[in-house]
C-alpha cells in the first residue's frame, strides 16, 4: 500500500507475531487508534501455567490505563509495604519502606488476554518467512498460510522467529548463573514463615548468590492473605562448561541448550538444590523451596539487538529485542513501553511506516541498551566467570543488603 493509498484507508492492519505480554500490549493499544490487528501465536493453545513473579513500575500501570485495563491495584497484582533481608539464622538483619505491586504472569496475561477479541488471535501459527513489497508486509507460516499487513511487530520473545528470519546474528548469550524458580501456596508454609516472609519483597544472601521472593496470586488469581501464593527466584552461579550443563541435561540425558521443561528436570538435581536450599538459605526461605512442588531452571541470558527496524515495515519489541537479566524487573514494563511508544510513532506519522518506525526506534533502542546495562551491573557478583580482583570488587558494590534493597527491580539507575 502507498503513502497516499494509506492515508485513504479508513482502517490499515498490523500483523503481530506474538500472542504474549509484549503482542498483546501492541494489538489492545493499536486497536485502540483504529487499526485492525491480528495477534499469531505460535502455541496452538491459550497460553497458560507459567510459573513467574512479575514486579509491577508506574510505566506499566499507565500503559495498562492506555489499553482500557483496570489498573486498580487490587486488580492487577499483591501490594507489599516494603522489604526485607533475612541472614542465615532467618533474623531480620534489614529493612526498607518501598511500596511495589507483585503479579504474576498468568494473571497479567489473562487481564490482557480478556481484553483483545478472541476472534482476531491466532493460534498454532508459526511464522516461517517475512516478505516485504513496496505497500504491504507479508507473513508466511508453516501451515500454508499467510498473511498481509501494513506494519509487522515481532513480539514473540527472546527465541523470535521474526529476528531469526531477519537479524540472524542477534543471539542470546549466557550470563553465567541461572535461576531457580517456583510457587507455593501461602496456606502451606508454617505461620512464622508466612508473618516473616509473605507480606514482603524479602531476600537471602548467601556468598555470591541471591534469594528473593514475594506474595502473587493464587491458583485461581485469589488476593485474600492465605489464599496467595508465594513466589521465589534463586540466583545461582553455574559456569557454561560444567555446571549448567548437568541442570540442563534431563531425565532421559538428553541436553538441551538453554531451557529445560520442568517436568523434565532430574529428580538428583531437584534434590541436590534442596539441600543446597537447607545448608545456605535463610530456614524460611529453605521451607519455601522444600515445599515447592514443582521447581524450574531459567538459564540468565543477556540479549541486545544494534536494531529493533528490520524493514521499512517491520519492527521487533519487547524481549524479541532486548533481555535483560531479571534484577531489573523492568522486562513486562520495558515491553509495555515498547508498544506504546510504538503507537505513539504511527499516531505521529500517519501513512509513513518507515518514518515512524525509525522514530520508534530513536527513543526505544537507547532504554533498551540501558536496562541490559544496569541488569548486568545488579548481577555481576554471581557470574561464574568474574575472575579479577578488580571485577569482584564492582561487583560487590551491589551485594551488600542496603544495595540489594536500594536496587533490585526498581526503574531508578537506568540512564540510556
Amino acid at each position: 500500500m502507498t503513502k497516499d493509498r494509506w492515508m485513504q484507508e479508513a482502517q490499515p492492519r498490523a500483523l503481530v507475531i506474538g500472542g504474549s505480554m509484549a503482542g498483546l500490549f501492541a494489538a489492545l493499544l493499536l486497536r485502540r487508534q483504529g487499526w485492525k490487528v491480528d495477534v499469531y501465536e505460535r502455541i496452538g493453545a491459550e497460553l497458560a501455567g507459567r510459573g513467574a513473579g512479575i514486579v509491577t513500575h508506574g510505566e506499566l500501570f499507565e500503559v495498562l490505563a492506555r489499553a482500557g485495563i483496570d489498573t486498580e491495584a487490587a486488580a492487577v497484582g499483591v501490594a507489599v509495604p516494603g522489604r526485607r533481608v533475612l541472614d542465615r539464622t532467618g533474623r531480620i538483619e534489614g529493612e526498607r519502606a518501598l511500596r511495589q505491586v507483585l503479579t504474576s504472569w498468568g494473571h497479567l496475561y489473562g487481564l490482557l488476554r480478556t481484553a483483545f477479541p478472541t476472534e482476531s488471535y491466532h493460534h498454532g501459527k508459526n511464522l516461517v518467512d517475512v516478505v516485504e513489497a513496496a505497500d504491504l508486509v507479508v507473513a508466511r507460516f508453516s501451515d500454508g498460510s499467510e498473511a498481509s499487513g501494513d506494519i509487522l511487530i515481532g513480539a514473540d520473545g527472546l527465541f523470535s522467529s521474526v529476528r531469526a528470519r531477519l537479524a540472524a546474528d542477534v543471539r542470546p548469550r549466557y550470563a553465567g548463573y541461572v535461576a531457580w524458580r517456583g510457587l507455593v501456596d501461602e496456606r502451606d508454609l508454617s505461620r512464622r514463615t508466612r508473618a516473616e516472609l509473605c507480606d514482603w519483597f524479602a531476600f537471602s544472601l548467601p556468598p555470591g548468590e541471591q534469594m528473593l521472593g514475594y506474595p502473587v496470586a493464587g491458583v485461581n488469581e485469589e488476593m485474600n492473605v492465605g489464599e496467595r501464593r508465594f513466589n521465589f527466584v534463586w540466583y545461582r552461579p553455574a559456569d557454561a562448561d560444567h555446571g549448567l550443563g548437568d541442570l540442563l541435561t534431563d531425565v532421559d540425558g538428553v541436553r538441551h541448550e538453554l531451557s529445560i521443561p520442568p517436568t523434565r528436570i532430574r529428580p538428583d538435581v531437584i534434590a541436590s538444590m534442596r539441600r543446597d536450599a537447607e545448608r545456605l538459605l535463610a530456614p524460611q526461605f529453605a521451607e519455601v523451596v522444600r515445599l515447592t512442588r514443582q521447581p524450574f531452571i531459567q538459564a540468565i541470558l543477556d540479549l541486545e539487538t544494534p536494531r529493533m527496524v528490520l524493514g521499512s515495515r517491520t519492527v521487533i519489541l519487547g524481549d524479541a529485542a532486548f533481555v535483560a537479566r531479571p534484577h531489573v524487573g523492568m522486562g513486562v514494563t520495558k515491553a509495555a513501553g515498547d508498544a506504546a511508544a510504538l503507537a505513539d510513532a504511527l499516531r505521529a506519522y500517519p501513512g509513513d511506516p518507515a518514518a515512524a518506525l525509525a522514530d520508534f526506534e530513536s527513543t526505544r533502542l537507547p532504554f533498551g541498551a540501558a536496562v541490559v546495562r544496569r541488569a548486568r551491573d545488579l548481577g555481576a557478583y554471581m557470574q561464574a566467570q568474574i575472575a579479577t580482583a578488580e571485577q569482584r570488587a564492582m561487583a560487590e558494590l551491589h551485594r551488600s543488603p542496603e544495595a540489594v534493597m536500594a536496587e533490585t527491580a526498581v526503574a531508578t539507575g537506568i540512564a540510556a
